[in-house]
């Protein structure tokens, strides 16, 4: 569990389309192995310390002729964003992904006065 430290919570959230790679016979549509895709996402406005993320996928478009195989995650978290990471593996064809994101965390003070 993670304690606020202060009592300004704030919390922001998104959809991002990580890509549409059947349209122009991208990597992740027609490449075997794996593959990775990668957004940078920039907050509303900064926390005062990193935030909780949690990202899901609200959107996929995956062929059914193969297994379906997928990895969501946020990385690289800090006070003003973070990077949606999807990965794929083998055989799995993915024509397009949209993934939602939610963020929660401590604001900072709104009269700057930081103590100690």
């Amino acid at each position: 569990m993670r304690r606020m430290e202060i009592g300004r919570v704030g919390i922001d959230h998104g959809d991002v389309v990580l890509f549409s790679d059947f349209e122009d016979d991208g990597q992740m549509w027609r490449g075997e192995g794996p593959r990775q895709s990668r957004a940078p996402v920039r907050f509303s406005e900064p926390y005062a310390k990193p935030p909780h993320v949690q990202v899901s996928i609200s959107m996929w478009d995956i062929a059914n002729t193969t297994n379906i195989r997928a990895d969501i995650q946020a990385e690289d978290i800090t006070n003003e964003g973070f990077d949606i990471v999807f990965r794929t593996w083998a055989d799995t064809q993915v024509a397009r992904v949209r993934v939602a994101w939610t963020s929660i965390g401590e604001l900072p003070q709104d009269d700057g006065w930081e103590l100690y």
